[in-house]
C-alpha cells in the first residue's frame, strides 16, 4: 500500500490565489463584456528591460554553437552573477560577504519553501501575521505547523505574531521562544517597513534565542525612504543569526523568467540535538547539488544583464513606473475614505476595512460590484481580516480607472 505524506492533509483546501483566480474566472464566463481590472496576484505586466532580452538571445545563441555551447552549470549559479550580485547588492552598502555565500536560484518563493529542508521538523516556527502563505504552507507540509484550528484559524505549533494597525505593523518579540523566525521587509501583503532600529532588535533576540532569521528581501528595490535597511545583513550581528533571500521577479520583471538568490554566511550555524555546531552554508550547498540542477544559462545571463549601467537604467524606470502607481492608488483610496497602510516603501497597498466587514465579502463586493479584483487580508492569516490588499503591478490606465471606479462606487 503506497502511504501519503499525511501532513498535506493539513494544508487548507486551496492555495489563496488560486482560489482568487477561479473565483475571477466564474465571474468573466457568466459577465463577458464587463472589463475586470486585477490588482490582486502581485504579477508584473510591464515588458523585461531590454538590455536584459538583448543578453538572453545572445546566450542562446552561445548554446547554438559547438564551441560556445554549456551543458549543466554549477548548481551554485555561475560567478559572473555572483560576483555581480556580490558587486552591487552588497558591497555596494558596506555589506562584506563572500562569493560562495551566494547560491542563485529559480526565485524567493522556492527558496523560502526549500530552505525548510535542512531544518529539524522539532524547529519551532514563528511567523508575522498576516504573512505570505508559503511560509506556512512549506511548514505544514514539513510537519511542523500541526493541526489547523478553524474557530482561530491559526495552526497549533505556529507562533503568530500580530503585525496590525494597532501595534503601527512593527511585530513585537514574541514571549514563546522560536527556532526559526520568518521576517519579510518591505513586507508582503502590508506593504510596511523596519527600519534598522527596529530590526536591530530582532537580530539581538534571535541570537539570545539561538534562533535563525529567515529574510525575505524580494521587495528591497521599492524602498524610498534612506533610514530603511535594503537587506538584514546592514544590521550589526546579522551575519550570525539570518539567512536572505532576493528575487529578480519584482526587481527585473522576471516573475515568468524565474530567478533569484539567497545568501547563507558560512559562519552561520545551526545545532545537533547533542548541541554540535554544524555550517548552514555547507548543509544548503549538500542540498542544492542534490536537488538542484541550477538555474540555465539563458536566465543567469539575463540576470547579469540587470546590473548594467543600461539594466540599471532601464529596470530603475519600470520600478518607478510601479511607484506611481503605487502613489496613485494610494490617492485614490484615501479620497475615496480609506485607511491606507504601506504604498511608500513597497509596490503594495494594504487598506482598512469598514468595521465588521469580512474580507472575502469585499472581495465578492468589489468584483461584482466595479469588477475589480483585489486580495483578501484574511488569505495571509487571521491577522489580515478586515483588511484588504491591491498592488501597483497593473497597467497605469487601469490603475487610474480602478481609482476612479471606487470613488465613484463609494
Amino acid at each position: 500500500m503506497i502511504n501519503i505524506n499525511e501532513n498535506f492533509l493539513d494544508l487548507q483546501d486551496s492555495y489563496l490565489f488560486s482560489t482568487i483566480a477561479k473565483k475571477v474566472a466564474k465571474f468573466q464566463e457568466e459577465n463577458p463584456n464587463k472589463k475586470v481590472i486585477k490588482l490582486g496576484i502581485g504579477d508584473v505586466t510591464l515588458p523585461l528591460a531590454k538590455n536584459c532580452v538583448e543578453a538572453m538571445k545572445l546566450a542562446a545563441e552561445d548554446l547554438s554553437r559547438k564551441e560556445t555551447f554549456m551543458g549543466y552549470g554549477p548548481e551554485q549559479g555561475y560567478d559572473f552573477l555572483r560576483s555581480k550580485i556580490l558587486e552591487y547588492d552588497y558591497k555596494s552598502r558596506g555589506i562584506d560577504i563572500d562569493i560562495d555565500e551566494i547560491f542563485v536560484s529559480d526565485g524567493a518563493k522556492c527558496d523560502t519553501g526549500n530552505i525548510v529542508d535542512i531544518f529539524s521538523k522539532d524547529n519551532r516556527v514563528a511567523i508575522t501575521d498576516p504573512v505570505y502563505p508559503v511560509y506556512i504552507d512549506t511548514n505544514t507540509m514539513s510537519g511542523r505547523a500541526g493541526k489547523y484550528n478553524e474557530l482561530t484559524g491559526k495552526y497549533e505549533n505556529i507562533i503568530y505574531i500580530p503585525c496590525t494597525a494597532e501595534n503601527n505593523f512593527e511585530p513585537e518579540l514574541p514571549t514563546e521562544k522560536p527556532d526559526i523566525i520568518y521576517l519579510c521587509f518591505p513586507n508582503n501583503p502590508t506593504g510596511t517597513v523596519l527600519d534598522r532600529s527596529q530590526l536591530k532588535k530582532w537580530v539581538d533576540y534571535a541570537k539570545e534565542c539561538k534562533a535563525i532569521i529567515l529574510y525575505d528581501s524580494a521587495y528591497e528595490a521599492f524602498i524610498t525612504e534612506d533610514n530603511i535597511p535594503h537587506s538584514i545583513y546592514e544590521i550589526e550581528g546579522a551575519k550570525d543569526v539570518a539567512i536572505e533571500f532576493r528575487s529578480f521577479s519584482k526587481t527585473a520583471g522576471f516573475t515568468g523568467v524565474r530567478c533569484g538568490y539567497v545568501v547563507i554566511p558560512k559562519r552561520l550555524n545551526g545545532y545537533t540535538k547533542n548541541g554540535e555546531s554544524i555550517s548552514l552554508n555547507k548543509l544548503w550547498n549538500r542540498r542544492t547539488c542534490t536537488k538542484f540542477n541550477g538555474v540555465s544559462y539563458i536566465t543567469q545571463k539575463g540576470a547579469e544583464a540587470v546590473y548594467s549601467e543600461e539594466g540599471q537604467k532601464q529596470i530603475n524606470k519600470n520600478i518607478d513606473y510601479y511607484k506611481e502607481n503605487a502613489r496613485i492608488i494610494k490617492k485614490g483610496l484615501e479620497e475615496a475614505g480609506y485607511t491606507i497602510f504601506g504604498a511608500v516603501n513597497a509596490p503594495y497597498i494594504w487598506l482598512k476595512l469598514p468595521d465588521n466587514v469580512k474580507s472575502w465579502d469585499f472581495f465578492d463586493k468589489l468584483l461584482n460590484e466595479v469588477q475589480i479584483v483585489g486580495t483578501p487580508g484574511v488569505g495571509f492569516g487571521p491577522g489580515g481580516e478586515g483588511y484588504f490588499r491591491l498592488t501597483a503591478f497593473g497597467n497605469r490606465e487601469d490603475t487610474i480607472e480602478a481609482m476612479n471606479r471606487i470613488k465613484n462606487w463609494q
